[in-house]
C-alpha cells in the first residue's frame, strides 16, 4: 500500500507533478513551451483532490505565481484573489482579513479573526503571529465562505491555508536569493533541504527584510513604514516505514517596524488649535506621505512554535494527528493624535504589551477513497491564554489644547470646581493622567468533533453531508486603573444642562467598570453545530457542477479595549450593588456568537487550453460582530444580520503557446439587513438597510504572462497584472465624501532563468502610483477632523536567486 504520511498521498504527489513541472523546467533552465494548463492539487477538503473536482469555491495561488508577481507576505495576496480583501491598520499586527465582505479580529485581542489563517495546518489565532514574510511555498489555498465544518470556530468568513514545502528524501537541492528595491530595501532568503538518512531528511529556511520608510516624519526627520523582520524555519520529515510518517517543524519570526504613518483627511477646527500650542500637521493631503509625529509609533512582534504532524495507514484508513504550541508577544505604542503637539504621553502613548499563548490538537481519521464513499472524522482542541497590559496618559500639552478648543473652559471649570470637589490647581489633563495601567486578560478553551462524507450514490453524482460541534468556554478579566480627574466628574450635578453638555464633550476617558464583580461574571460558553450539504455532478470528464449549504459559527468575542462597557440590562444592578462609576454609559462587554449560512451553485470546468470557475451564492451571518473604532477606544457590537449575493468567476487560458491570460472578478452586492445601534458618521445610528462600508461591488484581477526563450542560455517570462476595485465608502463611521476608495493598479514583472541555476526577476508593484485608503477613523480628541491610512506608493526591484539541486 502507498503512503498516505502527513494527509498528501503520494499517488497526489505523483499528479503534483505537472503543476511544479514548468517552475522546475525554468529554474534548471531549460526551454518549456507552454500551451496546456497544469493540474493543481489542493487539500481544501482536508484530503488530496484536484482543484477543479473540489466542490468547493477555492482559490489556489501557486509558488511560482507569488514569485513572479513579486508578492511578499500575506498582505498581498489581495492582489491576486479578487474575493479577499486585507486592510493594515495602526501596525503590522493590526490587519483584517476579509473574504466576500465578512471578515473582523483587528484592534482587539479578545476578538479572533472570523477568516481562519492555518499554517501547514496550524492555526494562527491572531494575525501579528502569520505576517512575517512567506517561507518557501507549494501553493496558498483560499477558501471562500463558512468553513466551519471542517476547520471549527476560526473559520465562519473563510480561511487562508499556506501550505509550506515539505523536507526532500531523495536528493539535494537549495536557493538563495537576494533582492534589492527602492527605499533601500534588502532582502535575503535561502533554503536547503535534503535526506539524512533512506528515510529521514530536513529542510531550513531563512529570510532577512529591511527596507527604509515611505512615510516622512518631519518633526524628527526619522521614517515610518519601514520593514525590519527575519523569520526561520525548520523541518524533518521521517518515514520509517512505508506506512508512517514524521513531519516536526520549528519555526520563528520577528519584527521591529515604525509602522504607521497617517494622513490627515480633514484638517478640522481643532487643527488651529494644535498649531497654536506650538505643535503641527500635514492638513488636509491624504497622499503626501508625511506628517509631523513628536515620537514615532513602534511595532515589535516575536512568534514561534512548534509542531508535529503523525501519519500513519491503516489498511483502509489514514490517521493524522496534528500537534502545536504557539507563543505572541506583541509590543506596539503610537502617538494616536498624529501631530507633533504632545498631546498623548510618549511613555504612555497607547502602549499594549500582548502576550498569547496557545496549544492545539487535532485528530482525524480519514477513508482511502475505495468504493462508493469517502469519509472523515475528527476532533480539534484548542487552548489559548491571552494576557495584555496597556496604558494611556496624556500629554504634556493636552491642558493647553483643551483650554485652546473649549475657549478656555478647562481653567474656568477648575476654578469653579476644584475648591469645591478637592482638587489641587492643574488637576485637569494633568500630564500622564488617563489610564497608567491597563490589564486583561482571557482564557479560552475550545473543543470541536467533526465527520464529513462523500458519497457516490449513482454514476458521476456525489453527495457530500459534513456536521460538526463546536463547544467554547471563556473566562475574561478586565482591571483598568483611571485617574483622569476631569473624566470622573458628574458634570451634570454641578452645571447648567447646556454648559454640561458641551463640557462633557472632553470627557475623554471615562472610567471603567473592571470585571469579574458582583454582577458580571466575565464568562462565556456558547456551543453550535454547523453542517454542510453538497450535491456534485461530474457533467462530462471535464465539467461539473455543484450546488450546497454551508453553515459557520464563531464564539463570542469579548472588547478588551477601554471602550468596554456594562450591558445597559447590567446597570441597575450594578448601581444596587455600589458598582457604578461616574459617568458611564451603557456598552457592550462582547459581542454575542455569530453564525453564518451560505447557499451556493458552482460550476468548475477543465479542458487543455482553458479553465474556467464559477461560483453564484447567497451569503448572511447573523449577530456579525463589528468592531468599529470610536476616537478613543473600540466599539464591539452585533449587526443583527449582514447578506450579500454574489458571484464569482476565473479563468485560466492559453489563446497561443507561452501565452497565459488570467482572469478572476468578484461581484457583491452586501446589505446590513438589520444593524441597530451601529457606529455611523453621527454616532449611534440604525444602519439597517444600508450598504455595509469597504465592500466593493466590482473586484477584479487580469494578468497576462508570456514565456519566452532568450537565445540558446536562457528562457524567461514578461508578466503585466491589472487590479481594480471601484469605489466604496472606506469605513461606517466617516462620511464617503471624505473617505472613499477606488483601486486601479498596475503591477509588472519581466523574469530570466538560465541553464547554470541562475534568476533574475524585475518586478514592481503599483507602478502607475495608483493611491487609495486602506481605512479611515475619527481623528483622535480631535472633533471635525479626520484622519486615514494611505497606501503602499509604487515598490519596484530586482530579485536575484541562485538554485542547486
Amino acid at each position: 500500500m502507498v503512503s498516505t504520511y502527513l494527509a498528501t498521498p503520494l499517488s497526489a504527489k505523483r499528479k503534483l507533478v505537472p503543476a511544479v513541472g514548468m517552475a522546475l523546467a525554468l529554474a534548471a533552465g531549460q526551454s518549456y513551451a507552454q500551451s496546456a494548463l497544469e493540474e493543481v492539487i489542493v487539500t481544501a477538503s482536508k484530503r488530496a483532490q484536484t482543484l477543479q473536482e473540489v466542490p468547493i469555491a477555492v482559490s489556489v495561488v501557486s509558488s511560482e505565481q507569488i514569485e513572479q508577481a513579486g508578492v511578499l507576505d500575506i498582505k498581498d495576496l489581495q492582489t491576486l484573489v479578487p474575493s479577499l480583501r486585507v486592510t493594515q491598520l495602526q501596525s503590522s499586527a493590526n490587519t483584517n482579513f476579509i473574504i466576500r465582505g465578512f471578515g473582523n479580529g483587528a484592534n482587539n485581542a479578545g476578538i479572533e479573526p472570523s477568516v481562519g489563517v492555518f499554517i501547514d495546518g496550524v492555526y494562527r489565532s491572531r494575525v501579528g503571529s502569520a505576517l512575517a514574510d512567506l517561507p518557501k511555498l507549494e501553493r496558498i489555498e483560499v477558501l471562500r465562505g463558512p468553513q466551519s465544518t471542517l476547520f471549527g470556530k476560526n473559520a465562519s468568513a473563510g480561511v487562508i491555508s499556506v501550505i509550506t514545502a515539505k523536507p526532500d528524501l531523495e536528493s539535494y537541492s537549495g536557493s538563495a536569493s537576494v533582492t534589492v528595491a527602492n527605499y533601500d530595501q534588502v532582502i535575503v532568503k535561502g533554503d536547503v533541504t535534503g535526506p539524512i538518512t533512506d528515510n529521514l531528511g530536513f529542510s531550513l529556511f531563512a529570510s532577512y527584510n529591511e527596507r527604509e520608510g515611505y512615510y516622512e516624519n518631519i518633526e524628527l526627520g526619522t521614517e515610518e513604514n519601514d520593514l525590519d523582520r527575519y523569520s526561520y524555519r525548520g523541518q524533518l520529515l521521517w518515514e520509517p516505514t512505508d506506512r508512517m510518517g514524521f513531519r516536526l517543524i520549528v519555526d520563528g519570526e520577528s519584527l521591529d517596524e515604525i509602522c504607521c504613518g497617517v494622513s490627515n483627511l480633514v484638517d478640522g477646527p481643532t487643527g488651529d488649535v494644535v498649531r497654536a500650542i506650538g505643535g503641527d500637521l500635514v492638513g488636509n493631503e491624504p497622499f503626501a506621505y508625511e506628517g509631523y509625529y513628536d515620537f514615532d509609533p513602534v511595532t515589535v512582534i516575536d512568534t514561534s512554535g512548534v509542531s508535529l504532524e503523525f501519519g500513519y495507514d491503516f489498511d483502509n484508513v489514514t490517521l493524522t494527528s496534528i500537534t502545536a504550541y504557539r507563543t505572541l508577544e506583541q509590543n506596539q505604542f503610537g502617538d494616536v493624535d498624529y501631530t507633533s503637539a504632545r498631546l498623548v504621553s510618549a511613555t504612555q502613548a497607547n502602549l499594549s504589551d500582548t502576550s498569547i499563548d496557545t496549544f492545539t490538537q487535532e485528530l482525524r481519521l480519514t477513508s482511502d477513497g475505495d468504493g462508493s464513499l469517502a469519509w472523515m472524522v475528527g476532533a480539534f482542541y484548542f487552548t489559548e491564554e491571552v494576557e495584555i497590559d496597556g496604558a494611556f496618559g496624556y500629554g504634556d500639552q493636552f491642558r493647553d489644547y483643551g483650554n485652546g478648543i473649549s475657549g478656555g473652559a478647562v481653567n474656568l471649570l477648575e476654578a469653579l470646581l476644584g475648591p469645591v470637589l478637592g482638587f489641587a490647581p492643574g488637576s485637569f489633563f494633568a500630564e500622564g493622567t488617563g489610564f497608567p495601567s491597563e490589564k486583561s486578560t482571557q482564557d479560552d478553551d475550545t473543543i470541536s468533533v467533526f465527520a464529513q462524507g462523500d458519497f457516490a450514490f449513482a454514476d458521476n453524482w456525489t453527495l457530500t453531508l459534513g456536521v460538526n460541534y463546536t463547544e467554547v468556554e471563556k473566562d475574561v478579566k478586565i482591571d483598568f486603573t483611571n485617574n483622569d480627574v476631569f473624566s470622573s466628574i458628574p458634570l451634570g450635578l454641578y452645571l447648567p444642562p447646556t454648559l454640561a453638555a458641551d463640557a462633557q464633550a472632553f470627557q475623554f476617558l471615562p472610567p471603567v467598570v473592571n470585571y469579574p464583580n458582583a454582577v458580571e461574571d466575565g464568562s462565556s460558553k456558547d456551543d453550535d453545530t454547523t453542517y454542510t450539504v453538497r450535491l456534485a455532478w461530474d457533467v462530462t470528464d471535464s465539467m461539473n457542477v455543484y450546488a450546497g449549504v454551508s453553515t459557520g459559527f464563531k464564539a463570542s468575542s469579548w472588547n478588551l479595549s477601554r471602550d468596554s462597557k456594562p450591558l445597559a440590562e447590567d446597570i441597575p444592578a450594578l448601581d444596587a450593588a455600589g458598582l457604578v462609576v461616574p459617568n458611564l454609559a451603557p456598552g457592550t462587554r462582547f459581542a454575542s456568537p455569530e453564525e453564518s449560512i451560505v447557499y451556493e451553485i458552482g460550476l468548475k470546468a477543465q479542458y487543455e487550453t482553458i479553465s474556467y470557475n464559477m461560483a453564484i451564492f447567497s451569503q448572511e451571518i447573523d449577530d456579525f460582530q463589528s468592531n468599529v473604532f470610536s476616537g478613543t477606544g473600540f466599539n464591539l457590537a452585533n449587526a443583527g444580520k449582514q447578506s450579500v449575493e454574489g458571484v464569482e468567476f476565473d479563468m485560466n487560458w492559453y489563446p497561443i503557446n507561452d501565452l497565459r491570460v488570467s482572469f478572476a472578478a468578484t461581484y457583491l452586492d452586501p446589505k446590513y439587513d438589520e444593524f441597530e445601534g451601529a457606529l455611523g458618521v453621527d454616532g449611534p445610528t440604525d444602519l439597517s438597510g444600508e450598504t455595509p462600508a469597504g465592500i466593493p461591488e466590482l473586484s477584479t484581477n487580469t494578468s497576462v504572462t508570456y514565456n519566452f526563450q532568450a537565445g540558446s542560455l536562457a528562457d524567461g517570462y514578461v508578466r503585466v497584472e491589472h487590479v481594480y476595485e471601484d469605489e466604496v465608502q472606506v469605513v461606517d463611521n466617516v462620511p464617503k465624501d471624505i473617505a472613499s476608495r477606488e483601486i486601479n493598479m498596475v503591477n509588472a514583472s519581466l523574469g530570466l532563468y538560465f541553464a547554470n541555476g541562475w534568476e533574475m526577476n524585475l518586478w514592481g508593484r503599483n507602478l502607475n502610483e495608483d493611491e487609495y485608503l486602506q481605512s479611515a477613523f475619527p481623528s483622535v480628541a480631535q472633533e471635525e477632523s479626520y484622519s486615514g491610512y494611505p497606501n503602499t506608493p509604487r515598490t519596484y526591484g530586482l530579485t536575484v536567486r541562485y538554485s542547486f539541486e
